[in-house]
């Protein structure tokens, strides 16, 4: 089965998180909007009065399914393609963990917009400077220390141990997120993070993942996404 892949064509964002997984499974796969029309099939998809209609991207086309929110995408691809564990706890618990990321995925947009995505940044610059400075102060602490203490318990190489699931994919895309949007916070953070950030470079070294990023598949960082890069945020 190919599947097809709905997200914005011009960004990373919370596709990525969902692109990674189907990359390092091998899984074959159509990044529909970034081809002829393809953002109008995405449109129209979401404004269907019919059937389950996702309510925004991303989302997946896996036959006669289609399936929205990130976590749940990658509940249902970790299932299926040896992403996830076997039993039904293990499988909840990294669930459980994906939310958690997703969350965090929520506080790393806010930095730069504090007010609301409908403002510019230029409209929220102050409110977002402080944002920004109790981020780094409590919030990146508090989640990328959690992932920190569980890949030490964990006794392997990833978060549960010595399978790799799609949680370590997203905190490979969280710590190099953070690379691009702040650099030199996250280069003095990285300290307090020795797991993690081993855990990045593991996971950007395995073969289908390091194919991909040096692929044209690949979206490049940029400002238009959830880590964007704004000077006066970065300390």
């Amino acid at each position: 089965m190919k599947y097809e892949l709905y997200y914005w064509p011009e960004i990373q964002g919370r596709g990525e998180y969902v692109r990674l997984a189907l990359e390092e499974a091998g899984a074959a796969y159509v990044d529909v909007a970034r081809g002829p029309r393809g953002t109008a099939a995405m449109m129209k998809m979401m404004d269907a009065h019919e059937g389950t209609p996702p309510f925004a991207p991303p989302f997946l086309k896996a036959g006669k399914l289609v399936i929205g929110q990130t976590a749940n995408i990658l509940l249902y691809l970790g299932a299926r393609h040896g992403l996830a564990p076997k039993t039904e706890a293990g499988r909840l618990w990294v669930h459980q963990l994906q939310l958690t990321i997703t969350d965090f995925v929520v506080e790393i947009h806010d930095t730069h917009h504090p007010l609301g995505p409908s403002l510019y940044y230029e409209d929220q610059k102050a409110p977002a400077k402080k944002r920004t400075a109790d981020f780094w102060d409590e919030r990146v602490p508090k989640y990328l220390g959690y992932f920190e203490r569980l890949l030490d318990g964990s006794g392997g190489t990833y978060v549960t141990g010595r399978r790799l699931t799609y949680v370590d994919l997203s905190l490979f895309q969280i710590v190099d997120g953070l690379r691009y949007a702040f650099p030199r916070r996250m280069k003095a953070f990285e300290a307090d993070v020795p797991g993690l950030v081993g855990l990045h470079d593991r996971i950007a070294a395995r073969p289908n993942i390091k194919a991909y990023l040096e692929s044209e598949r690949r979206i490049p960082f940029n400002e238009q996404g959830i880590f964007r890069r704004y000077r006066e945020l970065d300390g």
